[in-house]
């Protein structure tokens, strides 16, 4: 009979107390599994979440709070830039290093999820990962003259009970219910999944939002006494065709004296594209508006604006950021970087700190082995006494010992592997509910191959002291002992 046989008997003779013991094993291996599962799953979801932009640009403040807003819809944004230094950044001196300039209105909310105001190029033209383009599970995207359309995330959807077609009314603020009810909107476009913060989203045309701020409960009203800028139809139409145009890399040439105009205004002397946005502001806001052109600017306001920059020169692209901070009043961040710096510098403590408590929970289910061990040993005097005598060598009797240890370490490691994954699988919805990060029992991490080594060195090494006290056990007086 093989050695290992030999000590799978020893443990099926103690069931109970095997079980036990591996079991307190298997809890502690489940925590080590969870936290390389879950950290990982998140920590690549986190970065992967700002790959389809380079740089954000907002008002000044902290840059992380920045781009957990942004990026993650977590917090209260930290204020906003002006719709002059968003077209200056967009179109104007650094034109030529951008390729997209995406701008972002925060501060609403339906049912809990946040309202963000953006531009229908969000979904056309970014991804939402490298390679990976927004798909529409139901719907389509809003259009540019579509004010009071919106898509909506896979995740909002469901919860709020969205589908193609439903009215709801954005409430002011970022949380439900304490804020006044907006103009009514319509979803177009139910996003697919895409295992980032943009399923628990709602996005609306920015120009209905900034409408619904004018309006209030007065949506369709004409002939406000302010007249802000967003209240002509057909002077925010043309706001929006001017940003398709730089888009497309079109009508740069239809402006005429107006785009000759704006480059005067803004002596950037680049940006063709921007001169006639910044032109077709300016003729709507000397149309008898109250406020004037400034007034007429300041009202649209943006959150941030999510910038792709040119890859053709990596030089400039590098240098991009720091040009734009030294404008007053906003700052460029890179998502990526910030968020590098979040998890080496807080998150991964973090993580070291429940990777140490787990590998200590698992070093406790060890020594609760050694005691289990150790006190049958006191019973199985006589069992390893009657082995000796039939001719085992004391090498034998401990080699036994040492497998027995090494048995219920591996067998509580691969059932707190199965533990660890299930208990993965049931955070997973509650994860992807308030992170919007996708998890999966069946995520594997290869850290986890580093258990089985682990395991059995801990085995060997909580065994060694039972194998030795087997090793050193007297044949003739255990035989002779009274049971």
């Amino acid at each position: 009979m093989s050695l290992w046989k030999i000590a799978w008997r020893s443990i099926q003779h103690r069931a109970l107390a095997s079980a036990l013991t591996a079991f307190s094993m298997a809890l502690g291996v489940a925590l080590v599994v969870a936290v390389l599962v879950i950290h990982s799953v998140i920590d690549q979801s986190f970065r992967r979440s700002a790959q389809g932009y380079d740089l954000i640009v907002g008002p000044e403040g902290s840059p992380l709070e920045l781009v957990l807003t942004t990026v993650y819809h977590l917090g209260k944004p930290i204020g906003t830039i002006s719709h002059q230094q968003y077209m200056d950044v967009a179109f104007g001196q650094y034109a030529r290093d951008i390729e997209l300039a995406i701008p972002i209105c925060t501060g609403e909310n339906y049912k809990g999820y946040r309202i963000i105001g953006t531009v229908p190029e969000f979904f056309d033209k970014l991804e939402y990962r490298d390679g990976q383009h927004y798909e529409f599970s139901a719907g389509n995207n809003f259009s540019a003259a579509g004010f009071y359309e919106a898509v909506v995330g896979a995740t909002a959807a469901r919860k709020a009970g969205l589908v193609v077609g439903s009215e709801f009314r954005p409430t002011h603020g970022l949380e439900e219910g304490q804020g006044a009810e907006h103009d009514p909107f319509t979803v177009v476009g139910v996003l697919a999944p895409t295992g980032t913060p943009n399923d628990r989203a709602i996005f609306i045309n920015i120009e209905g939002f900034y409408l619904m701020h004018e309006h209030g409960h007065e949506h369709g009203a004409e002939g406000e006494e302010h007249g802000h800028a967003a209240e002509d139809p057909a002077a925010a139409g043309a706001v929006e065709d001017a940003h398709d145009d730089h888009a497309h890399g079109e009508g740069a040439q239809d402006e005429g004296a107006g785009g000759e105009h704006a480059h005067d205004e803004h002596e950037h002397g680049e940006g063709t594209n921007g001169e006639g946005v910044a032109s077709a502001h300016e003729d709507h806001a000397h149309e008898g508006h109250s406020h004037g052109e400034e007034g007429a600017l300041d009202h649209r306001a943006v959150s941030a604006v999510l910038i792709l920059t040119n890859q053709a020169d990596p030089t400039r692209r590098i240098a991009l950021p720091r040009w734009i901070s030294e404008q007053a009043g906003i700052q460029a961040v890179a998502p990526a970087e910030v968020i590098t710096n979040l998890f080496q510098g807080i998150v991964g403590n973090v993580q070291l700190v429940l990777m140490v408590l787990a590998v200590l929970v698992v070093i406790v289910a060890g020594i609760g082995m050694l005691v289990s061990i150790y006190n049958s040993m006191s019973d199985r005097r006589h069992e390893i006494a009657v082995m000796r005598a039939l001719g085992a060598r004391r090498n034998t009797v401990m080699s036994i010992v040492l497998l027995e240890s090494i048995l219920l370490s591996l067998g509580g490691g691969a059932v707190g592997v199965v533990i660890g994954h299930a208990l993965t699988g049931a955070l997973a919805p509650l994860i992807m509910e308030h992170t919007g990060v996708v998890v999966s029992a069946l995520q594997f991490q290869w850290a986890e191959l580093i258990l089985i080594p682990g395991l059995v060195v801990l085995a060997t090494v909580v065994g060694y002291i039972p194998a030795v006290i087997a090793y050193k056990t007297d044949v003739a007086q255990s035989l002779t002992a009274k049971p």
